[in-house]
């Protein structure tokens, strides 16, 4: 077969292969915390906090979770050369792109086919980010680039002709997401809602007064007039202080909430219309518009005293004393549509320069998930992502190497759990507390080297930590069963794995083979073994450490990349970044 080419962005160890060692994760269960009661049915319990390094602890993730996370939110160190408080974020180009490369490799099999993946960074990467991400996921996949404007210019003591206020996030989808079916929902303000003014109550009787043929299409034009309707004025203004009331009185019917607009002179087609309508009574036109949103779909206008009724039907709910409506997601979010003020105050933790706001987050969330869905961060930072999906209700999962994992995320998500931390959107969702969480380190590499530098099972393993460890290696899913001794994980319904640092004999094999039943297969993972191998057609018989020393990578603990550990043997001119057209053999 030919060979494609695709443009792909190259660099200096793009191409050097990592063989990651699948770790297993140890819960310290000291660690773990959880509400004293449940506030509901869906209080999210099975959430993880991961302390280790993000790349192993997604590894570790991996063949759990893989096509099962809905949204990723990441906000990366920037690269950016500044010194974070919490972060070395300076690391150069090469090391920051294959840092980034290596980790997406694995998001990108983590999340479902109809999950979303958010990276938020600013402009020193982001076009570089962007060719890779094309890599990785599919130019076809490509969303949306979100500029943020994390502040107003007034707030940036920044020199420079042009003063940088914005960041960016960019959005790729896995494949099967229709993005039609994605509805973002934020508040109406306080001075649209009052415009809102009148509900609906009976649409009373109609009578068609004229029919005539439109020039646009050749289709009907019906035009009715309305008597004995009922239209109640409503306002807004006093909502939140009369809201049971208004609920028990209006409850039903704020889908009739309407408002009405004057008709543009230069629409010549609706001023025809209102002229044949007297004003102070309702009037209804059926008719097939020729263009717009509703071309060729049969379409109901209702008019009052001359003017085109706005309805806020199917397109809204309420929410805490809010009227929500359906909005198009713009590519560009303002600070002030997420506002800041508190972001030092939030969540009870100082994180200078990192922390996100929460309602930037809700925005995200809510738009790519619901109710019970599964939301990752693999750069953790002060927690604002686990705080924002625990109160919406999502599940979620955090990775984080630094020290804030137990300074910061760990004291936050206790209050976001207690229902003490009131900051965020904890009013807008009227959080009150509830769920929990479990905490997990990283095991140490399985194998080490003894004094003469041989391969030997780590003395930090006892032997449910080997099992575990060996079921995802050898790609089973660690089950052990209670009854019986020798089944400690599955791959099919039956294939079963044994894990043991014992000696087996023909004697323990012989035992081991009279409990199998005729359609069950085994893998023993021994230290040793002597048996006659023919006499067990069911049984494989494997030596380790021998058998997974060519699986993976062992013995490394940390793929951070810190620029600050590594020799310089290259100049600038020699690290540049080039466009190249990559071969893909078929």
């Amino acid at each position: 077969m030919g060979s494609k080419t695709r443009l792909q962005l190259t660099w200096i160890g793009k191409d050097e292969k990592l063989n990651l060692e699948p770790r297993i994760l140890l819960e310290d269960k000291e660690q773990l915390y959880h509400a004293e009661r449940r506030y509901s049915e869906n209080d999210p319990f099975d959430n993880k906090l991961i302390f280790g390094d993000n790349l192993l602890a997604l590894k570790a993730l991996e063949q759990e979770y893989t096509g099962q996370i809905k949204c990723i939110y990441i906000d990366p160190p920037y690269n950016t050369g500044s010194a974070f408080e919490y972060y070395d974020d300076g690391l150069e180009h090469s090391m920051w792109l294959k840092l980034m490369k290596d980790r997406l490799q694995i998001l990108h099999k983590l999340l479902k086919d109809d999950g979303m993946l958010f990276v938020h960074l600013d402009d020193s990467e982001q076009a570089y980010l962007k060719v890779i991400l094309d890599e990785i996921f599919g130019r076809s996949n490509f969303v949306a680039q979100i500029t943020y404007e994390r502040s107003s210019v007034g707030g940036i003591g920044q020199g420079g002709v042009v003063v940088n206020t914005g960041e960016y996030i960019l959005i790729y989808k896995k494949k099967e997401l229709n993005l039609n079916e994605i509805s973002s929902y934020k508040p109406i303000d306080l001075k649209t809602m009052k415009r809102y003014n009148k509900i609906m109550k009976s649409y009373g009787e109609r009578t068609l007064i004229e029919e005539f043929i439109s020039k646009s299409n050749g289709e009907s034009v019906k035009i009715y007039k309305h008597i004995d309707y009922e239209v109640e004025s409503f306002s807004f203004r006093n909502y939140k202080e009369n809201q049971n009331e208004i609920d028990i009185k209006y409850g039903k019917e704020f889908n009739n909430l309407f408002r009405t607009f004057l008709i543009q002179k230069e629409n010549s087609f609706q001023q025809d219309l209102i002229s044949k309508m007297d004003k102070g009574n309702l009037y209804s036109v059926e008719y097939i518009p020729s263009r717009g949103k509703n071309k060729d779909k049969l379409t109901n206008l209702y008019y009052l005293n001359n003017e085109l009724v706005g309805w806020l039907k199917d397109s809204a709910f309420l929410q805490d004393g809010m009227v929500m409506k359906s909005s198009k997601i713009t590519n560009i979010w303002k600070h002030e549509e997420i506002p800041k003020a508190d972001l030092p105050n939030e969540g009870g933790v100082s994180f200078p320069r990192g922390k996100k706001p929460e309602q930037l987050l809700k925005r995200i969330i809510e738009w790519s998930t619901n109710e019970g869905d599964i939301v990752l961060d693999s750069f953790g930072g002060s927690g604002t992502t686990a705080a924002v999906a625990h109160k919406l209700k999502r599940r979620w999962i955090t990775i984080e190497l630094g020290e804030q994992c137990y300074t910061h995320i760990i004291p936050r998500m206790k209050q976001v759990i207690d229902g003490t931390d009131q900051t965020g959107i904890s009013k807008a969702v009227n959080w009150k507390g509830g769920g929990g969480f479990r905490f997990y380190k990283l095991a140490p590499s399985l194998l080490v080297k003894d004094k003469y530098e041989n391969w030997i099972i780590s003395k930090e393993y006892n032997p449910e930590m080997l099992s575990e460890a060996m079921c995802k290696l050898e790609g089973f899913k660690y089950t052990p069963d209670k009854d019986v001794y020798w089944k400690h994980g599955s791959s099919t319904e039956n294939d079963y794995i044994y894990v043991t640092t014992q000696f087996v004999n023909q004697q323990i094999a012989d035992d081991i083979s009279d409990q199998m039943a005729d359609e069950e297969t085994l893998l023993i993972c021994c230290k040793a073994f002597n048996v006659n191998q023919d006499d067990f057609p069911n049984i494989s018989f494997k030596k380790i450490p021998q058998m997974v020393l060519d699986k993976c990578e062992f013995g490394r603990d940390d793929y951070s990349l810190n620029v600050s550990e590594l020799p310089i043997d290259k100049k600038e001119d020699e690290q540049m970044m080039l466009f190249d057209l990559g071969d893909d053999g078929e």
